[in-house]
């Protein structure tokens, strides 16, 4: 059983490490952080779009935070002799998950108060969390080409963290995302991923437990029960299938390489899952990336954003079900699609390709 230690870092932000069975006990070094105290104080506050009713985060402490540092000075990567210490004071780790350190949502809620004293505008303070999971020690290594015993450690953390978020007060949902590559915007090089802990519904869920509570009263179905069980009779769109995962490119795909990949049974969150569904899922999961890896001949290191959507933690919990959407923003080597003013400006997307042509391509790759 995947072992966790808690610990604090030096400015009383928590780290958590994950250690597959068998692992030699966390010594004391690897839980004493060596960095004098040095908090930022985050200043993130949200604030409501009158004319859609989304809520958006302002968090201006996020521009000082790192950006592309050179391999040696990665904050992510275990201490080592002569160099600056990071964000993990141990010298070796599975996996390793902390509080992040320029969060775009941290601390209890409050009620909104009207901003310039007009009502049309709530403000408040942007609650909830934010963590950052560390896939592995290795800098040059990827979540796909970890072996699947080790992706299984990192299953485990996420189920950890996504339980322990939704006990706190402050979050109404739990999102478990990757982002990977220079052309999505990431700011660090290691191997890792983030949890956000959101203090609302954001914008893609509100938008489908509207279409989940009118499917069911039309129906009397579960929304996302009866697309996978379409994408299954249909058959043409999926990609990949174990004993207790499926995955399928969506009839109704927005970006050039888009999956889902989902359980068989109906479970809300990764916490849910059993282990044999999480032994399945190291596997499946970590087919599929290979599967996106070899999509384009000649590009390596495909950028994505992988990301499990799971029920609220609170109302319309029922009508939620775990899935996780990976989509790619490179449309063909040396290309990337980029949002241009319909989808942009007007959220109505154009694909400048098809789902069944998407689908094909990875069942081919699939090795």
């Amino acid at each position: 059983m995947t072992r966790r230690t808690r610990t604090t870092l030096a400015d009383g932000r928590e780290l958590f490490y994950f250690d597959r069975p068998g692992a030699a006990p966390r010594k004391q070094a690897d839980l004493t952080d060596p960095r004098p105290p040095d908090p930022v104080v985050p200043t993130s506050q949200m604030r409501q779009d009158p004319l859609t009713g989304d809520w958006v985060a302002m968090a201006s402490h996020r521009m000082s935070r790192t950006h592309l540092p050179p391999a040696d000075q990665c904050p992510l990567c275990p201490a080592r002799p002569g160099r600056a210490p990071g964000e993990i004071p141990a010298t070796d780790y599975d996996v390793a998950v902390f509080e992040n350190r320029f969060p775009s949502f941290a601390g209890p809620v409050a009620a909104a108060e009207p901003l310039d004293e007009q009502p049309l505008w709530p403000v408040a303070p942007a609650g909830g969390r934010c963590e950052v999971v560390c896939f592995t020690s290795d800098h040059s290594a990827s979540l796909g080409a970890l072996p699947p015993d080790r992706i299984r450690t990192v299953v485990d953390a996420w189920a950890d963290r996504t339980a322990a978020l939704s006990e706190l007060p402050a979050v109404a949902q739990v999102y478990v995302f990757e982002n990977r590559g220079e052309a999505i915007g990431v700011t660090l090089h290691h191997p890792h991923g983030q949890i956000y802990g959101y203090p609302f519904l954001p914008p893609r869920t509100e938008a489908y437990l509207r279409r989940a509570r009118a499917h069911r009263e039309r129906s009397g179905g579960h929304l996302l029960r009866d697309v996978l069980d379409a994408e299954l009779a249909a058959g043409h769109r999926v990609v990949l299938q174990t004993a207790h995962w499926a995955g399928y490119v969506p009839a109704a795909a927005r970006w050039p390489i888009e999956v889902h990949l989902a359980p068989l049974r109906d479970v809300p969150d990764l916490a849910a899952l059993t282990d044999a569904e999480r032994d399945d899922l190291a596997r499946a999961y970590g087919q599929l990336l290979l599967q996106v890896d070899r999509y384009h001949p000649g590009v390596e290191g495909l950028p994505y954003v992988s990301g499990w959507h799971q029920a609220p933690t609170g109302a319309g919990r029922e009508l939620g079900r775990l899935y996780l959407q990976l989509f790619s923003v490179q449309r063909a080597p040396g290309k990337l699609k980029y949002l241009a003013g319909s989808e942009s400006g007007m959220a109505a997307w154009v694909n400048d390709t098809t789902p069944e042509a998407v689908a094909a391509r990875l069942r081919e790759v699939s090795g």
